[in-house]
């Protein structure tokens, strides 16, 4: 299971100088926690392409070898789709990647995160830790969607800023009637749950409605609070047992991160208490609404900490830099929506008149806007931007990487945003992509994104979701039985 078992090596991390003298501190105050705690056992996960956390769990005993040379896992799965298939040829050379690193489903080394260090409220005797993979030269990954954001936020910091962000996510929870479990339905994908709802919809922010949630919301928001996540708000949403979560901004990597344990947190907690929660766009249910993932984020300079958005003006929504970075968002929002919105599902939100965009159109405080610009004037540290394209269930790390590689094109260029649009469903503007295939399109075409994120991640990432699309194209729907069995 781990590396001096592979290799005969007795320190995996310091060999290769995988953690800072600080990271190193927070080694013994993890194991001193563990110990105090009195836990059996420690999940350790990374997260995967699709932004869903996979690992190992392993017995305290063990806990202290796995900090210092990591626990192994295998490169096949980095080579699976949403389905859970496998999609690269992982037994020719390189694995199907081209890289030798990763023939023969070769392992690759999950290095815990001591700062990630937490104790699952829910879980008896259970801690956890986010990991970091590696390949087991102590080479990085260029599949590891979490390496791939520290890279961005570095170059980010290279211009002087912190990215700052904060998270406004949608999502249903649903009574769990039956979990389909029959072996039958044991089919990959598995045949999804059968729910009911906690009560109907459409009293959109209504106490009442809250109430008639709150038995299994108290439950969870007592564990998201247990667990340290910076939790703002809760709040009943438009459709029935569609509910919304915020939490507060954060800098650099802890907002991604943050996401990854929310959404996992979530699902697990509904799942022990009879729930099923999905972060699924648009669940295919009679009267379901489309949930979305709205990303409040801005720049801070790294010398003083100030918004490096805010306006100096009341006549100006943004300062020039913030222009700037609006322009980039706009001119790469199609080559983006792969990151910002990876399923073939998530693409029927995009509707007019909805609140969610349906073209690439910033304005003032718009919340038909793709890019909503919020401030309350000159110098308002507050001043930020909402995109509002995101699903639930993207990557973060590369929703938010996306978002930071668009902007910064805009500053390096010195783009110039069209003006703020006051009627943005009718705006003449670039329409968003109405579904992944035409979003794969406009990624293929990205010399900026392939530039930014290499050849190699780019070209993975089309293959995964290519993969995606057809298997989905591969299946007769419903649509299709209707419209053509009778008719011809």
């Amino acid at each position: 299971m781990s590396h001096e078992d592979n290799m005969g090596r007795t320190d995996f991390v310091a060999h290769y100088g995988l953690r800072n003298d600080d990271e190193e501190a927070q080694v013994g105050e993890v194991l001193g926690r563990i110990e105090q705690s009195d836990l059996d056992i420690v999940r350790l996960s990374f997260a995967d392409q699709h932004g869903l956390l996979r690992g190992k769990s392993v017995v305290v005993d063990e806990v202290a070898q796995a900090l210092r040379n990591g626990c192994t896992n295998t490169t096949t799965l980095l080579a699976k789709d949403t389905a859970h298939k496998t999609v690269f040829d992982v037994f020719s050379p390189g694995g199907g990647f081209g890289i030798p690193e990763m023939s023969n489903a070769a392992d690759v080394v999950m290095v815990p995160i001591p700062s990630s260090f937490k104790i699952l409220p829910w879980a008896p005797k259970t801690g956890w830790m986010l990991c970091d993979i590696y390949f087991t030269n102590g080479k990085k990954i260029p599949f590891s969607t979490r390496e791939i954001y520290k890279s961005v936020l570095a170059n980010l910091g290279e211009m002087g800023y912190d990215y700052v962000a904060g998270l406004e996510v949608e999502l249903h929870i649903y009574k769990l009637e039956d979990g389909m479990l029959s072996p039958e339905h044991a089919t990959q994908p598995a045949t999804p749950p059968r729910v009911s709802l906690l009560a109907h919809g459409f009293h959109y922010l209504t106490e009442l409605r809250m109430d008639e949630y709150d038995p299994v919301l108290e439950i969870v928001r007592g564990h998201l609070l247990e667990l340290g996540l910076p939790l703002r708000t809760v709040e009943v949403e438009f459709g029935p047992s569609q509910i919304e979560f915020t939490f507060k901004p954060q800098s650099g990597l802890e907002a991604a991160d943050n996401m990854m344990l929310f959404r996992s947190a979530v699902k697990q907690i509904c799942k022990r208490h009879g729930y099923h929660a999905t972060f699924m766009c648009r669940p295919g249910l009679k009267n379901a609404f489309s949930s979305g993932w709205h990303l409040h984020q801005s720049l801070e300079n790294k010398v003083d900490g100030s918004n490096a958005f805010a306006p100096d003006s009341d006549d100006t929504l943004l300062s020039p830099l913030g222009n700037q970075f609006v322009a980039g968002l706009l001119a790469n929002a199609n080559a983006a929506s792969v990151f910002t919105t990876p399923t073939l599902n998530g693409y029927k939100r995009y509707k007019p008149n909805s609140l969610a965009p349906d073209r690439a159109v910033w304005g003032r405080d718009n919340k038909g806007a793709m890019i909503r610009v919020i401030g309350a004037g000159a110098n308002d540290p507050a001043t930020h931007l909402e995109n509002r394209v995101g699903e639930p269930a993207a990557n973060p790390y590369l929703y938010m990487a996306s978002q930071i590689i668009s902007g910064m094109e805009g500053i390096k260029n010195e783009m110039t945003p069209p003006p703020p649009s006051d009627d943005p469903y009718h705006a003449d503007a670039l329409p968003l992509p109405t579904n992944l295939m035409d979003a794969l399109a406009a990624l293929r075409q990205s010399q900026m994104f392939r530039s930014e994120l290499g050849d190699t991640f780019i070209d993975y990432i089309l293959q995964m979701k290519q993969a995606e699309i057809s298997r989905f194209l591969s299946e007769v729907t419903d649509w299709e039985h209707k419209e053509y069995f009778e008719m011809y």
